[in-house]
């Protein structure tokens, strides 16, 4: 089952790539930042594949992973948000977690070898509070990138708990471990498809509108 989810994610991330790709010259900022995070989570998972074949080891990518997915989203937010309480505080984070990031790498470089948990806590935690200010402000605005935020939330939520319990897993049988690792495949796969979905209703049909 862990291999299929694993499998299935792959195959569904790729497809979100190719298909956002299409839009990218068609779209506006907010769009073509999304499609690069998409190019991102593509280039971890290749390299992240390549490492394992030829090092049996690639937690530091893990690193690469958390650090651009708070950057790309902090920047999609910031373009979607409109509320200038909002956008301050999205910048004020964007600056606090990478100088108190490069503080704690230069402090612990042996950190970057291993799951860094206030590094998964601190960049996930706030894109989630990012992502509850634009379903806020969806109350009363325009819908837009509704489904993805959606699933945004649903994935940082519950990958954040399983990753926080990474460097423990080695202290468990290796049953916990496949299951912990079987559940965080099942979330990619739930999480690509409310990007898939997303895709389907405000993209596949080409649009003379401008879309963010």
């Amino acid at each position: 089952m862990h291999l299929f989810l694993v499998n299935l994610g792959r195959i569904l991330l790729a497809l979100n790539f190719v298909l956002y790709a299409m839009g990218f010259l068609k779209y506006g900022k907010t769009y073509k930042i999304f499609a690069s995070y998409l190019l991102l989570l593509g280039s971890v998972e290749i390299i992240s594949y390549v490492c394992m074949m030829l090092y049996s080891n690639n937690l530091f990518l893990s690193h690469f992973y958390f650090i651009g997915q708070f950057v790309l989203l902090s920047m999609f937010y910031l373009k979607l948000v409109k509320d200038q309480f909002q956008k301050k505080t999205i910048k004020i984070g964007f600056v606090l977690v990478l100088l108190t990031l490069v503080i704690q790498y230069g402090i612990k470089p042996e950190l970057f070898l291993r799951f860094n948990l206030y590094e998964i806590f601190i960049t996930s935690f706030l894109l989630i509070i990012y992502a509850t200010f634009h379903f806020y402000n969806m109350l009363e605005e325009k819908k837009e990138f509704y489904y993805i935020n959606m699933g945004i939330l649903l994935y940082l939520f519950g990958s954040t708990i399983l990753f926080l319990v990474g460097n423990l897993t080695t202290k468990f049988s290796s049953k916990f471990t496949f299951i912990t690792w079987t559940l965080n495949g099942a979330l990619i796969v739930v999480y690509h498809l409310f990007i898939l979905y997303e895709w389907k209703t405000n993209y596949s049909k080409a649009k003379t509108s401008s879309i963010n």
